[in-house]
């Protein structure tokens, strides 16, 4: 097995089956892949559905899809996780629920760059959002000096030259991230102390980076982003306090490393509120 895509299920039924039947039949790969779904207690019929329909679509495009179940929501690092103790693939790519792809060829495209160049540990696509003219999402991530996170690019045009040059960067988001298998065996995989979610993905990418693997942000791969909507409106999940906790970890963990770094400056790391659009009313989406 070449790719293990990796991604997690908490009710979101209607986003869940848009994005993984997408990711599933408009992937055009040059190897083979698996799936694997992390489901945390579902009770909207999104465990059912991923036990049947899913399994039955991957079969008929000959992609193993696994469903591993959790009896409730045990958060994104412990889930993922359990996914990573079975993938089989040499290569993890960790998704979101809420992605699906603008680029056909998305999995072997940042596989080649990943296998570019040995210090290369870690490549994620530009994200864009699902509503037109698709702005950018995110491009990669700067960390300031005070250690705030700036997503580089947000709303800005989708053609901004600024971002559509390949770049190494501090840090990736795992909506959509590949890392070989052999790097999380050796170093670990997302840290458990962000429970339940935030800055897991940045403490990995900073775990790497200490290592003396590189984050690389690639424009030549777009992936849609419907953002926050595998989060938002879990009762369970009390956002804002989690960022702030879990942002004082990171912090404290990788300020040796982030305050010598030629990050964002701090004005540039006030969030830009992004006006969305329902999901409903998101018309089938290009893939080119």
């Amino acid at each position: 097995m070449t790719y293990s895509l990796i991604t997690l299920s908490h009710n979101k039924l209607e986003c869940t089956r848009r994005c993984l039947t997408a990711l599933i039949t408009k992937t055009i790969c040059d190897a083979p892949w698996e799936m694997i779904v992390v489901d945390n207690g579902s009770t909207d019929g999104s465990k059912d559905w991923c036990d049947t329909e899913l399994k039955q679509l991957g079969a008929a495009h000959n992609i193993p899809v696994t469903v591993l179940h959790n009896q409730g929501n045990i958060g994104c690092s412990f889930a993922r996780n359990q996914a990573i103790n079975v993938a089989r693939g040499k290569y993890l790519l960790f998704a979101d629920n809420d992605i699906t792809p603008r680029t056909r060829n998305w999995l072997p495209a940042m596989r080649k760059l990943l296998n570019s160049d040995p210090s290369i540990g870690m490549v994620g696509p530009k994200m864009v959002y699902p509503w037109q003219p698709h702005p950018i999402q995110c491009a990669g991530v700067g960390i300031s000096k005070r250690g705030r996170v700036c997503f580089l690019g947000r709303g800005e045009p989708r053609e901004a030259l600024a971002f559509n040059q390949q770049r190494e960067v501090q840090c990736l988001i795992s909506a959509c991230l590949i890392i070989p298998a052999a790097l999380i065996q050796q170093y670990g995989g997302f840290d458990e102390a962000f429970h339940p979610v935030q800055f897991e993905d940045f403490d990995l990418c900073y775990r790497l980076r200490a290592a003396g693997y590189k984050a690389i942000y690639t424009p030549s791969v777009e992936i849609y982003h419907f953002e926050s909507v595998t989060t938002q409106g879990t009762p369970a999940v009390r956002n804002q306090a989690i960022v702030i906790r879990n942002g004082l970890l990171f912090q404290q963990r990788w300020k040796h490393m982030f305050v010598d770094e030629s990050g964002p400056a701090e004005e540039e790391c006030r969030w830009r509120e992004i006006p969305s659009v329902p999901f409903s009313s998101i018309d089938e989406l290009t893939v080119f």
